[in-house]
């Protein structure tokens, strides 16, 4: 997922949504690693998690964990070729293969002649280098359904996508063009075709044949560009999509944007909501999606929860309610509240719902950990990549942190094979078991 730079996303949290803990968790198994500085997104499957994490030096490197204990089982050196910095750090890749096991891909800095890094698959749990391919540019490794896809050539104007076999590397199929996978299962895969006019795309895994298509106009209407960023999560059979305004610098005209629905089975449009964008922090657009409305003039109206079934708002607060200035969200557990975060000073609360006002004592709510992200440091990489954020609990009625909070809510962490897993601010990954059902996060 495309992320918006950092001057663009400080200013979309001010303007579009930044300006109780889970139950005790004491119960459930949990673990932390404070040894991984954890800068991507994480993935599990056979029993492994894995991430990119960053050294000291400022180089990556692609760990692999225990998913029951957090235990390191192995790590290796990673780097990003051609990928966008807007896009966040490159996540490893991780597939199950037969018998429960499972292969982690990732960016390996060996160069060779004009290959500018080598793409190794390795046993997730061992750390057994399975095969490579050789790397021009890439946006990095996907997990679609059973297979491995990937951009290819990003920066030439050969750009392709390809399916391997996760077990042999063997090519199954390839699509001209770039395009990143949005969801998949063991049949199809649904694509965003990255292009001047993008498109949603499925396709069969085992033979590549086209199963259908949908402009992404035909739900927000002309004129998207996707520089602004995007995120899709999944609702049951749906599949849900924010695409981001972005003002051209040239031209000063705004893309179309907002949030839309389709059915995973047939491409057809469930639902749309142009000109809205997406808060943060908040749920997937696939889980409790909160969005505030824009008008022609640019204005931001207030906050509407939404219904990522039928689109429809199932609370809001005015915009005459929203106060002036110098506030962050902050959503309690089950986002049934909305506050309005001062840091030091006593903010305000909203039932959700309802859209009425709560009284501010007693209201916790999370939000950023940090409202002025500074860009990794990272050793031949462009500038301007950023971890992903952390979220951190606060006191509402005196903006103060709360010290001795548990796990953050389902609603941005997740939860995969009934684990949740999180970093804090300083990149320590934390993970609770606490049987949560299969849930898309914040960062999908």
């Amino acid at each position: 997922m495309l992320r918006p730079s950092a001057l663009a996303l400080a200013g979309t949290l001010a303007l579009a949504g930044c300006s109780g803990s889970d139950a005790a968790t004491a119960d459930f198994p949990t673990w932390h690693n404070p040894a991984v500085n954890a800068v991507s997104r994480m993935a599990t499957a056979g029993g492994v998690v894995t991430t990119t994490s960053m050294k000291s030096d400022g180089t990556l490197e692609t760990v692999a964990l225990g998913l029951s204990d957090g235990k390191k089982l192995w790590a290796h050196p990673a780097t990003m070729a051609g990928r966008l910095p807007g896009m966040g750090v490159s996540a490893p890749a991780i597939v199950e293969t037969t018998g429960g096991q499972a292969i982690v891909a990732a960016l390996d800095p060996a160069k060779k002649g004009r290959w500018k890094a080598t793409l190794i698959v390795r046993d997730a749990r061992t750390g057994e280098q399975k095969w490579t391919r050789p790397v021009h540019s890439t946006f990095g490794p996907q997990r679609c359904g059973p297979y491995l896809c990937m951009s290819e050539h990003t920066a030439l104007s050969s750009a392709r996508v390809v399916v391997l076999d996760p077990a042999t590397g063997k090519q199954l199929w390839k699509l001209p063009g770039i395009a990143e996978v949005e969801w998949s299962d063991s049949q199809q895969v649904v694509m965003l075709r990255l292009a001047a006019n993008p498109t949603l795309e499925s396709y069969e895994l085992k033979t590549g044949k086209l199963r259908w298509q949908q402009p992404i106009e035909q739900a927000l209407g002309p004129g998207i560009d996707l520089s602004g960023g995007w995120a899709f999560g999944a609702s049951g059979d749906d599949l849900i999509g924010y695409v981001a305004p972005y003002t051209n610098p040239q031209t000063k005209k705004t893309s179309a944007f907002g949030l839309f629905s389709v059915k995973i089975s047939d491409g057809t449009i469930n639902w749309m909501r142009p000109s809205v964008v997406r808060v943060y922090p908040s749920g997937s657009p696939g889980y409790a999606p909160v969005v505030r409305p824009v008008d022609q003039r640019g204005a931001y109206g207030g906050f509407a929860r939404l219904d990522a079934g039928n689109g429809r708002v199932i609370g809001q607060i005015t915009a005459a309610d929203v106060p002036g200035s110098g506030w962050w969200l902050a959503f309690p557990n089950h986002m049934d509240k909305l506050g309005f975060l001062k840091h030091g000073h006593k903010g305000t609360a909203f039932d959700l719902v309802s859209g009425k006002p709560v009284a501010v004592e007693d209201q916790r709510g999370w939000s950023f950990c940090v409202t002025d992200p500074k860009p990794l440091p990272l050793r031949g990489q462009a500038p301007g990549f950023y971890s992903i954020a952390a979220v951190c609990e606060f006191d509402l009625a005196s903006g103060k942190r709360i010290a001795d909070a548990s796990a953050p809510p389902s609603w941005f962490t997740g939860s995969q094979q009934g684990w949740r897993l999180w970093r804090d601010e300083k990149g320590a990954m934390h993970a609770v078991h606490d049987g949560t059902a299969p849930t898309p996060g914040m960062y999908g």
